[in-house]
This record gives C-alpha cells, sequence and structure tokens, in this order.
C-alpha cells in the first residue's frame, strides 16, 4: 500500500502517524493556569530535543471543538510545565486526564492524585510518578494548517525516585514498567534487551502482541466514541 498524504484529510493523516510511530513516550504535564488553576493532561507527541542544555519537545493538536488545549495556553501565558512519568499502577488516572476537562476543573482532584510541589516552577508534580522534569519554555513553533503547535522547554530540574537513580545520569530503565502510545492504546514496556538475538527467540516471539485488557484481537477504540482527533478522550471514566 503506498498512500498519498495529500488525499488524506487530517483525522486519517492523525491515524497513520499515530499507528506507525510506535510506541511514543506519554509526557503527562502537569501546568498552572495564570488564575492558579492546576491541569494535568498526558501528550503522546513527546520527546526529547536537546542535550546541553537537556530539552524537551511537546506537540499538541487544539481540542475537539477547535479551542487551544489548557495545557498550551497554561505553557504559553506562564512559560512554565513539569512532565511526569507514566507508570503502570497509575496508567487508568492518566487516561481519565485525556478527557476534556472545563478549564476551571484541577485535574489532580478530579481523578484523586497528589500534588508534590516543584522546586523552580510553579506547576505541582504528580507526586505518584517516579520521574519529573521541571521546564522552563524555550519557544513556540506553530506547525501546519490547524492550529497545531510545537513547545520546547528547558529542563531545570529533575526529580528521580531514589531507588531508581543509578549513577552519572543512569535510571534503572527495568524498574519503571513505563506505559507508552500505540494509536489508540496504551502498550507496557516490560522487555529489555541487547542484539543480536537468537534466531529462535525471533522466531518465538512472533506473531500479535499480547493483550493485557482482554479485548479481542483486533480491537481498536478508533472508529468508535472513545476517540478523537484532537487526541483527547470524549468520556474518561
Amino acid at each position: 500500500m503506498i498512500i498519498d498524504t495529500a488525499e488524506l484529510d487530517a483525522a486519517a493523516g492523525y491515524k497513520l502517524l499515530i499507528g506507525s510511530i510506535v510506541p511514543r513516550a506519554i509526557g503527562w504535564v502537569s501546568t498552572i493556569s495564570p488564575d492558579g488553576i492546576a491541569n494535568l493532561a498526558p501528550i503522546s507527541f513527546f520527546t526529547a530535543v536537546g542535550r546541553k542544555p537537556p530539552m524537551v519537545s511537546l506537540t499538541m493538536q487544539p481540542r475537539s471543538t477547535g479551542e487551544l488545549k489548557d495545557t498550551f495556553t497554561n505553557i504559553r501565558d506562564t512559560g512554565e510545565f513539569v512532565t511526569n512519568l507514566v507508570s503502570l499502577p497509575h496508567a487508568h488516572q492518566m487516561h481519565r486526564t485525556a478527557h476534556e476537562f472545563p478549564s476551571e476543573v484541577d485535574e489532580f482532584e478530579a481523578v484523586g492524585l497528589t500534588k508534590a510541589p516543584s522546586q523552580l516552577v510553579a506547576p505541582p508534580r504528580v507526586a505518584e510518578a517516579p520521574i519529573h522534569f521541571e521546564c522552563r519554555l524555550e519557544r513556540i513553533i506553530p506547525v501546519g494548517e490547524l492550529d497545531d503547535h510545537v513547545v520546547w522547554g528547558v529542563v531545570e530540574r529533575v526529580h528521580v525516585r531514589d531507588d531508581l537513580y543509578l549513577d552519572r545520569g543512569r535510571v534503572d530503565t527495568a524498574a519503571l514498567a513505563p506505559v507508552g502510545r500505540l494509536a489508540a492504546e496504551y502498550t507496557l514496556v516490560e522487555n529489555v534487551f541487547t542484539t543480536p538475538l537468537d534466531d529462535g527467540l525471533l522466531a518465538a516471539r512472533g506473531g500479535r502482541m499480547r493483550r493485557l485488557d482482554e479485548q479481542e484481537d483486533g480491537y481498536s477504540p478508533i472508529g468508535t466514541a472513545a476517540w478523537s482527533p484532537s487526541g483527547s478522550v470524549p468520556d474518561a471514566t
């Protein structure tokens, strides 16, 4: 199959991207509004973009209504945010924060998470998360035709749970149980390897991924009322 992207509408193009660029790290981003209301939302267009200073990027689409998301406007207006790493015990709470809550709602309170103070920025950290990056806005880059934006942030403080930190910046990643994003679903990162792998092992590991949620093979929220091309979740109860 060869696809001419010029022939795709925005939703189809988004589906193709999120189904092909997998797994994606999730930046569980906490911000605070100029009025002091905390916000928390998962952003799966998230990656590292620099080393000295350490920098990360977030790409955000508007809400399903076309309005800019609170995460973006809070970063734009205050210049600060925190990314929190998502691990398996809090995957459902992370998923719930993808719901498009009204701007006056504090997602920490709505989904039952604990706020931990940051050292240098105003937004709180998710206390339950194992790693946090305190970030200051470095630049905003408008993208494309649909009011998408890329945000770059300088990482000024990193909080790593004591049992996970090794030395000289090394983290015990095999102990994290991190959750990543597939298309409209999630994945648990639970294997670690170096290459090459034995041919017999490769043959034995072929086939479909094992589902943890007991849904049938081939199931996906894409195309159901549980999916939105804005990346938000209409109903995340």
